[in-house]
């Protein structure tokens, strides 16, 4: 039987010192197909540990509807690391964070009235408690000591940032080793003294999180770790994008340099991410320090593999660092090869907008979570009132995030929860039509878990407007059917390959909305800095004819669709 333990100063693989470099892949970010593709590639890298978040509302979005196949089959990803060679790091949460909405918890878990989100409440521990049982049944098995390659788990994820409740944290161990778990568990915390304070039990391992200023951390995370193996396991090798700001790179000389001192001090390490993937559909988190800025969709962040998983100048600058304190394979992958370029001639006629649907109508418009709705957006809809004049108020107690405005059909304005707009004035008419879009859940601190949609009453001149009905829109079914014209618009186009073939789709003849090729979604545009293409996915694609499908929200400024060689993520920081 294979061991794995922690010593006094070191991990310890059947009793020798083990330095653990390790690196993130996110099985739910990258397509099934590619799974052992980026392994192999962070392989060859240097890497003998691969790393994953496990994200509960991709395997459970309905509550008690459990699906760990396809792109949530965990055990099969967990066994490619095992084919390759490597061992793995497990952290399932059940919070993640990692920039993904709303931190991995099931919306139906947090919308749940009266409970206590990350804290020894009794709703949220049954619920968690069931969430682990079922991860732990995949990975139970798959650890070191039973013939598997999982070395690590991680109790919950930089809980110091967020609370201080120590019968939580000691639940989630006792589900944890009552599910079988018996390798060593962990905590992350960045390391502030009273973050490394509030999030772990003195019988967790206590490793950090940062990307720079490595001694200065290691000593910070040694006086809350007096024993055993220091460990960074979220070495931040770059950073995450949104919508309004720019292209966050770091110099690969400067993160190589700081690896190198990690692993000169003899701790391990996790470099997150060595590839980030795509935060495809509408899986994009938020963030909320006092203005929304919803993710982009590339989560490419700046990691040594990019977002098609090809290696860049931090990839060789890693590899050289990890070359001095541990075998790297003698061949590295090639670089990106250009993408196919070509145009593609869109369709459509009339202007979209998804039908309304009959609905007892209601005083207040009715939140996503309310409708039990998953999906990006809503179609509002109300009887205007006579009011005295040309134009009167509308307003909202709030926007949850971006509101277009109609009046008998004609749009009239929009209002953007980024911009703390909730109000506007409206020309009289029949009929308002409000369609609001969620442009990605909060991942991070006290939002999590926040309400969808119209938020609140709505007034019109300071009187109530009441008499809402609501329409859940299926954004998979509305661009399978339809038509659309430049403006607000269904468009689509056909293209032929002569095999499957990653691209990159040009978004910047367009306005605002989503994107699908061959029914796959590929996420969100906006014409707003930073990203300006978005990455299909070779098996998205086929040999033969191929499907372009766009719902535009605001204004297609072309009907000619471009996929160009490589990826333009926006303009970096100079």
């Amino acid at each position: 039987m294979t061991t794995f333990t922690i010593g006094d100063t070191d991990f310890l693989l059947d009793g020798r010192p083990y330095q653990v470099i390790s690196g993130t892949l996110h099985y739910f970010r990258i397509h099934p197909e590619h799974w052992r593709d980026r392994i192999r590639k962070a392989k060859s890298m240097g890497l003998n540990t691969i790393e994953t978040y496990v994200a509960w509302n991709a395997h459970e979005p309905v509550r008690g509807d459990w699906d760990a196949t396809g792109w949530n089959d965990l055990g099969r990803f967990l066994d490619l690391i095992a084919d390759e060679g490597l061992h793995a790091i497990v952290r399932p949460g059940p919070y993640i964070c990692a920039e993904w909405h709303n931190g991995g918890l099931p919306v139906w878990l947090t919308s749940t009235p009266g409970i206590g989100i990350r804290r020894s409440e009794p709703q949220f521990l049954a619920a968690v408690s069931e969430y682990l049982r079922r991860v732990y049944e995949i990975v139970a098995p798959r650890q070191i000591d039973r013939g598997g390659n999982v070395v690590l788990v991680q109790i919950e994820n930089e809980y110091g940032a967020y609370g201080s409740d120590k019968d939580y944290l000691r639940e989630l161990v006792r589900v944890t080793k009552d599910a079988g778990i018996t390798v060593p568990l962990t905590t992350v915390d960045q390391p502030m003294p009273w973050m490394l304070e509030a999030g772990s039990l003195p019988e967790l391992h206590v490793t950090g999180s940062f990307g720079s200023r490595s001694e200065e951390r290691l000593a910070t995370l040694r006086e809350h770790q007096p024993i055993g193996p220091l460990m960074c396991s979220e070495f931040w090798d770059g950073w995450f994008d949104w919508w309004g700001s720019i292209h966050h790179t770091t110099d690969p000389a400067a993160s190589a340099h700081d690896l190198d001192v990690l692993l000169a001090a003899g701790a391990s390490v996790n470099i997150y991410m060595v590839h980030g993937g795509t935060n495809f559909g509408t899986t994009n988190g938020a963030n909320d320090k006092g203005r929304f800025d919803p993710i982009v969709t590339s989560y490419d962040y700046d990691a040594p593999l990019d977002e098609s998983g090809h290696p860049t100048a931090k990839y060789h600058a890693f590899r050289e660092v990890i070359a001095k304190y541990a075998p790297v394979p003698d061949e590295a992958p090639a670089s990106r090869p250009d993408a196919p370029a070509f145009e593609v001639t869109l369709s459509g006629k009339g202007e979209w907008m998804p039908p309304a649907h009959d609905s007892a109508p209601a005083d207040a418009p009715a939140t996503f979570e309310q409708l039990g709705h998953l999906g990006a957006l809503v179609r509002y809809d109300v009887d205007l009132p006579a009011f005295d004049g040309d134009r009167a108020v509308l307003a909202f107690d709030e926007v949850r995030d971006m509101a277009w405005v109609h009046v008998d059909g004609a749009f009239v304005g929009r209002l953007s929860r980024t911009l703390h707009e909730r109000a506007l004035a409206i020309p009289a008419g029949a009929r308002l039509t409000v369609l609001v879009e969620d442009q990605g859940r909060v991942n991070y601190a006290d939002r999590l878990g926040e309400h969808k949609g119209l938020h609140g009453a709505a007034t019109l001149d300071g009187r109530p407007l009441t008499g809402w009905t609501a329409t859940p829109i299926d954004l998979a079914a509305a661009a399978g059917t339809g038509d659309g014209a430049a403006g607000r618009a269904l468009l689509r186009g056909s293209f032929d390959l002569d095999a499957p073939s990653d691209l990159f789709l040009d978004t910047d003849a367009w306005t605002k909305g989503f994107a699908f090729v061959n029914g796959f979604f590929l996420g969100r545009y906006w014409r707003q800095a930073p990203q300006r293409t978005l990455y299909v996915p070779a098996p998205a694609t086929k040999a033969g004819a191929n499907e372009l499908v766009l719902l535009e929200l605001e204004q297609a400024l072309s009907l000619t669709a471009r996929f160009v060689p490589e990826p333009a993520l926006g303009q970096r920081e100079e």
